[in-house]
């Protein structure tokens, strides 16, 4: 038999070592282990501003080993199988792992098969995506001499929301320094039918994107990519109205614009074959259609979805009561986010210490609190705070640093991101103190 921890922790990402820096520190934890092959930890959030060429990649990533936390075990290797009902984890090359609690934190996985042609396109040429290679997108903005800059994002659930339509703010204050803003036409395509699931700071972007001449396009699927002819596919969610006027070239269409539709239309070349329709872009962003990793999808703790089956407030398995979910992986109403992951941590770290000791779970329930940083320029901020009902939930924290409405545009905000947050995240987060 392979090697037995009281407390096992699938993921070294900001769940997992969040998770087991707080067992250990104030908990008291003696044995906690964690399962993670990767050789490097990186601060995902600045991610934007590389592609933004606005903050230097190597400082977003820091080895490994010096993050996870002294006297934890690392196994360094991968999970592949979950036999919950053994309390055991099959690994790749240590073989089993059994644990008395488990903490499950991959994070999430991509499939690209959800959007053919795109694996083959992504991080060449003019496409790019901040998710997997934002060097790229910065050599992507710098070498974008002007025509279709077209931002978009899959249907899948996908870390930060907000993150696709950071990066093409940035983009577009880039291209009027470089002088070709003149001669571009900047468009986001969503399957969303809002820019923004919370109304105030809706409100913010949407002022954003007047300021900006962004042309917004709802109901987009994103169905294909097609690089060598440089096309974007699309299935449209929803019955164009005015006869599909809106989207099919002619003289008079402005007439029948619907703005639930197309926002700010711009007359960029389209193809459309059958029910699918073509955008023809000079330069595409993405994120990658993301899924569960498969060794989730694939065991009895994941839901019909394919997500981890947590309940929704305490993040314990809604079957196993010794498996715990935290972070992207975990089944929840909410935002993808490192800030989500902030507030979920102490919820799970206090169950696991009270079911170690007591035998039962607290009291202490997760809201749906997460939070997304939008980048509304260089030195432009706005912070959309909410929970799992799209209320606009505000930090009193940010009263102090004299930002007295984070959903507006705030140069505070600007500095938070690019120098309070990673601090904190390195130097607290990463500790397992409290921020």
């Amino acid at each position: 038999m392979g090697a037995h921890h009281e407390i096992l922790i699938i993921g070294g990402g900001t769940a997992g070592i969040m998770a087991a820096a707080q067992l250990l520190h104030q908990k008291g934890a003696k044995d906690v282990a964690i399962i993670e092959p990767a050789e490097t930890h990186y601060y995902q959030p600045a991610w934007t501003l590389v592609g933004a060429g606005t903050y230097d990649y190597e400082k977003t990533a820091r080895p490994m080993a010096s993050v996870i936390p002294k006297k934890t075990t690392w196994i360094k290797d991968k999970a592949i199988k979950l036999d919950p009902d053994k309390n055991t984890v099959s690994t790749a090359s240590n073989g089993d792992v059994t644990y008395d609690y488990l903490i499950v934190a991959p994070g999430l996985a991509y499939d690209y098969s959800l959007v053919p042609g795109l694996e083959d396109a992504i991080d060449k040429g003019v496409v790019c995506s901040n998710y997997t290679d934002p060097k790229h997108t910065w050599e992507v903005l710098k070498n974008f001499k002007g025509g279709t800059a077209l931002f978009t994002q899959p249907t899948t659930p996908i870390k930060c929301g907000g993150a696709p339509q950071k990066i093409m703010y940035l983009a577009e204050s880039y291209f009027r320094k470089s002088g070709v803003r003149d001669k571009t036409d900047v468009v986001f395509a969503t399957s969303g039918t809002i820019i923004f699931g919370v109304k105030e700071i809706a409100k913010t972007l949407m002022e954003v994107v007047d300021r900006k001449d962004i042309n917004l396009r709802f109901y987009h699927k994103l169905v294909a990519i097609d690089a060598d002819k440089k096309i974007a596919w699309y299935e449209l969610g929803k019955d164009i109205s005015a006869g599909g006027c809106v989207v099919m070239s002619g003289e008079d269409e402005n007439e029948h614009l619907d703005e639930n539709f197309q926002y700010n239309y711009k007359d960029v070349k389209v193809t459309v074959e059958g029910d699918r329709y073509g955008i023809h872009y000079d330069m595409l962003h993405t994120a990658p259609p993301s899924v569960a990793p498969k060794f989730i999808q694939d065991s009895i703790l994941a839901n019909d979805a394919g997500w981890l089956d947590v309940d929704h407030k305490t993040l314990q398995h809604n079957k196993f009561p010794n498996v715990f979910g935290l972070g992207d992986v975990a089944a929840l109403p909410t935002a993808k986010t490192g800030a989500a992951i902030r507030k979920q941590v102490p919820i799970v770290v206090d169950n696991i210490d009270r079911l170690r000791t007591q035998h039962k779970i607290g009291t202490k329930a997760y809201n749906g609190y997460s939070s997304c940083p939008l980048v509304t320029d260089y030195g432009k901020m706005v912070l959309a705070e909410f929970d799992y009902d799209n209320k606009f939930t505000p930090d009193p924290k940010l009263k102090q640093m004299l930002i007295f409405d984070s959903s507006k545009e705030h140069w505070r905000l600007w500095m938070l991101k690019k120098y309070g947050l990673p601090y904190l995240y390195w130097n607290k987060m990463m500790k397992g103190k409290d921020v």
